[in-house]
């Protein structure tokens, strides 16, 4: 059927959107999943089956036979100076192509094949996001809040995507992504500044952050990708205590606090940190918190713990946090090691995580006893898949992944979603588990929405509201401490 006009039957899925607003061309899953039934995306053969396994192979493949290109009728870049001015098929500011949305066809398309893969061409090319050549339409997703996750308390994890308040513009040395005008918006290398390139840049990627986090319904909130300002010259929590400001201006009156750095800061550190939020009416900070200092985190962030208890509770309520952002997948040492990618799907620097999950395992041990409790959470980015090796050391060691409950994934990466993102719950807080859920508002959408891609397009896709506020998506879940527990 190459070339020919067709009409495409069944059960489609949005699966990929990452190209949208760089070659117009989106993916679809087809039907569902034989190998996990119902599940009608592409799933990481990690996020469930042990990497390397028969399951996680016959899974890839699986996935590959039902993934399909829609394109746009075209072989435009948009990136290029030229095309910035021709408006990106599909989309609009108010029109979005999410992961996990219907599409439905409307209209016959053409067959083709090329750069590899097989598409769906519509009849003439597809300019706007209401153009007539428009073959198919997408169910429109909304979500104002996470799902109710019951309980007295509820903790949460959020990637801030390089939330700095320190500028390009303020240091020397930045090289940038820039506009479809040559402003610069974000920085790209050469200066340790990881966030926007001036104020005004900067003003828009916060609206998106205060804006998620405002209507995040946590009472306690890891985060991870946050300023460390002590890199800068500045009070370790400058950034940190301007996006509480920003929070509670939002909400009129003083809604949350931040945990504070530490008496004791290990000498290098990560210009980019984690932190803690809390919603002071709900919860109180016991004792000072605590920074894990270990070899294993010389590539990536400190561990952030704090202990926690209910408002009006007692001992009983008492409960510890720790921040987690373990080494990402990327830069590759091809050297032979255990940090090496073998293929098996876990990426890079797989052997340094677990290093890192064991060093955290040893580290919540220690403070059970000096915190008095051992009610645990571990939450945070792990840059770990669930089936991965890293979460198995926290699986085998009692802890118990709450986020693998909830009926969605974190991450969305090549067509395929799974979790980053996690929770885990030691065993003695896990039966206290109310509800979990992972808020998707921005993995799922283009990467076209975010503050980095301003004007990017002659289409304005920018709102100050919380889609695509960070790549990573929410997770979140619900305790219910009681006093005599």
């Amino acid at each position: 059927f190459e070339s020919m006009l067709i009409e495409p039957q069944g059960d489609f899925t949005v699966s990929d959107n990452y190209t949208l607003n760089q070659y117009g061309e989106l993916s679809l899953a087809m039907g569902t999943s034989g190998i996990l039934p119902g599940e009608r995306l592409l799933r990481q053969p990690t996020d469930v089956f042990k990497p390397g396994s028969d399951q996680a192979k016959a899974l890839a493949e699986e996935n590959e036979q039902r993934a399909i290109v829609v394109d746009d009728g075209a072989t435009l870049n948009f990136t290029t100076n030229k095309n910035k001015e021709i408006a990106l098929p599909y989309i609009d500011a108010q029109q979005r192509v999410t992961v996990g949305a219907e599409a439905s066809f409307i209209a016959p398309v053409i067959l083709d094949y090329r750069y590899d893969l097989w598409r769906l061409q519509p009849q003439g090319q597809v300019i706007g996001a209401d153009d007539a050549d428009i073959a198919v339409n997408f169910e429109q997703l909304e979500s104002d809040a996470p799902q109710e996750v019951g309980g007295n308390v509820s903790v949460g994890s959020f990637n801030v995507l390089n939330y700095f308040t320190t500028t390009g513009e303020m240091l020397d040395g930045c090289k940038y992504y820039t506009d479809r005008e040559g402003n610069p918006i974000n920085v790209r290398s050469g200066c340790d500044a990881r966030g926007a390139a001036t104020g005004e840049s900067f003003e828009r990627q916060q609206s998106k952050i205060v804006a998620a986090l405002s209507k995040f319904t946590a009472d306690v909130v890891v985060l991870e990708e946050i300023e460390n300002s002590a890199r800068f010259g500045q009070d370790r929590d400058a950034a940190l205590a301007n996006l509480v400001n920003e929070l509670n201006d939002e909400a009129g009156q003083q809604v949350w606090s931040y945990v504070p750095t530490p008496s004791v800061v290990p000498a290098d550190e990560d210009v980019i940190r984690t932190a803690i939020i809390y919603r002071a009416e709900a919860v109180k900070p016991i004792e000072e918190s605590v920074i894990l200092e270990d070899p294993a985190f010389s590539n990536a962030r400190d561990p952030l713990a704090q202990a926690f208890q209910r408002v009006g509770g007692n001992q009983n309520t008492r409960f510890l946090v720790v921040a987690n952002h373990f080494k990402s997948k990327g830069s590759n040492p091809d050297d032979g090691s255990g940090n090496a990618d073998t293929g098996d799907g876990q990426g890079a620097w797989n052997e340094d995580r677990v290093s890192q999950a064991e060093a955290l395992v040893g580290f919540a041990d220690e403070l059970k006893d000096l915190r008095n409790t051992d009610k645990v959470l571990l939450a945070g980015d792990f840059n770990s898949y669930s089936a991965e090796d890293p979460m198995q050391v926290l699986l085998e060691a009692g802890y118990v992944d709450l986020g693998a409950a909830a009926d969605s994934q974190s991450y969305h990466y090549d067509g395929l979603v799974g979790s980053l993102d996690h929770i885990f719950a030691s065993e003695e807080l896990a039966g206290k588990v109310t509800g979990q859920d992972i808020w998707n508002i921005n993995a799922v959408q283009s990467v076209g929405y975010e503050y980095s891609r301003f004007n990017n397009n002659i289409t304005n896709l920018f709102t100050a509201d919380q889609y695509r506020s960070s790549d990573h998506d929410p997770v979140l879940v619900g305790l219910q401490l009681d006093k005599k527990n």
